[in-house]
C-alpha cells in the first residue's frame, strides 16, 4: 500500500508538472524561520556572574536573531531564496552581554537549478563579499504516507537522516587556544511538501522532492511556508547572483571558521579589559 501512495504522488506530480511546465509556470512563496535556542554556559560564564536567569535571556535574544522572513522565487527549474529586507535591528544586549551573529546577512542571495544540478550563493562576511558555486547534493529523501494540510496545501511527509556539527556549551574562556566545544550528531530533518505546486524547490538548501517544500525542520530551526502566490500578474525574474570573490562550499566553510577565530580572538585581545561585558558570536 505504501509503495502504491508513492507512484501515486510520483505519477500526479509528472502529470501536473508536465501540464504546468508548458504554461511557463512560476511562483512566489513567503517562509518564516525560527530557531530552538538552548545554549549552555561552561564554568567561566558561570564565575562571571551568568546565572539561570540571564542565560535563559541570552537564549530569547539569539531566538529573536534567527527569527527572519524569506522569499522563495521559483520557475520549473530555477529558485532564488533571499531574505526580506528590513531595517536592522539592533545588536541585542542584556546585562553586560552582547550577541554577534556571523553569516546570514539580508543581502544574501541563494540561487539553485535542479535541471544542471549546481547552486550560486552569494554573500557577505564582515565587509567582503563571496560566489560560493558548487554542485547541489542529491540526497536522498524517504517518502512517508503521513499528511497535513498547510494553509490550502495537502502536504506529504518525507525524512532523511544527516550529521551535523553543534555546539554543546559557549566558552567565555580567554584561553586563545581553546575551541568552542562541539560535537557530531545525526538528527532527523522532517520536510513537508506539496505535489500541488509540481517543482522539486524548497527553502535555503533544501530540494528534490516531488512538490514544493513547504515546512522543514532539523531539530533546530523550522521554516514554515506562510504565503504562495502562483503565476503572479508580474512575471517573476530568476536573476543567478555573480558578485563575490569565487569559492567552492568547502572553501567557504573554511573561511567562516577562520573569520569567527579572527573576531573572537580581537575580542579577547580588546574587548574584555574595558569592563564593557561579554560578546558571545554565533555562527549564522
Amino acid at each position: 500500500m505504501k509503495t502504491y501512495t508513492k507512484s501515486i504522488i510520483a505519477f500526479v506530480f509528472m502529470l501536473i508538472n508536465a501540464m504546468l511546465y508548458a504554461q511557463d509556470f512560476q511562483g512566489v512563496a513567503t517562509y518564516k524561520t525560527s530557531m530552538k535556542m538552548d545554549f549552555k554556559m561552561d564554568s567561566v560564564g558561570h564565575s562571571q556572574g551568568i546565572d539561570k536567569e540571564m542565560q535563559e535571556k541570552l537564549n530569547a535574544m539569539l531566538q529573536k536573531q534567527f527569527q527572519k522572513e524569506y522569499t522563495l522565487t521559483f520557475t520549473p527549474y530555477e529558485s532564488v531564496y533571499k531574505q526580506e529586507e528590513k531595517l536592522e535591528a539592533p545588536t541585542p544586549q542584556s546585562g553586560g552581554m552582547t550577541v554577534m551573529v556571523m553569516g546570514g546577512s539580508q543581502s544574501a542571495t541563494l540561487y539553485k537549478n535542479s535541471k544542471e544540478k549546481r547552486f550560486a550563493h552569494e554573500q557577505e562576511i564582515m565587509g567582503k563579499k563571496f560566489l560560493v558555486k558548487d554542485e547541489l547534493e542529491n540526497k536522498e529523501w524517504k517518502l512517508e504516507n503521513e499528511t497535513k494540510f498547510i494553509g490550502q496545501y495537502t502536504c506529504y511527509k518525507a525524512t532523511r537522516t544527516i550529521e551535523v556539527e553543534k555546539m554543546s556549551s559557549i566558552s567565555l574562556n580567554s584561553d586563545e587556544s581553546k575551541e568552542p566545544e562541539a560535537t557530531k550528531e545525526e538528527v532527523t530533518v522532517t520536510a513537508w511538501y506539496t505535489p500541488e505546486v509540481p517543482v522539486n524547490a524548497g527553502p535555503g538548501m533544501y530540494w528534490g522532492l516531488p512538490g514544493l517544500i513547504l515546512e522543514v525542520n532539523d531539530g533546530s530551526q523550522t521554516i514554515v511556508c506562510s504565503k504562495i502566490v502562483l503565476n503572479p500578474k508580474n512575471k517573476v525574474k530568476i536573476k543567478e547572483p555573480t558578485k563575490g570573490k569565487k569559492v567552492t562550499s568547502a572553501k567557504f566553510q573554511e573561511i567562516m571558521k577562520k573569520k569567527s577565530k579572527e573576531m573572537m580572538e580581537r575580542y579577547r585581545g580588546n574587548g574584555r579589559d574595558d569592563g564593557d561585558g561579554i560578546r558571545i558570536e554565533i555562527g549564522g
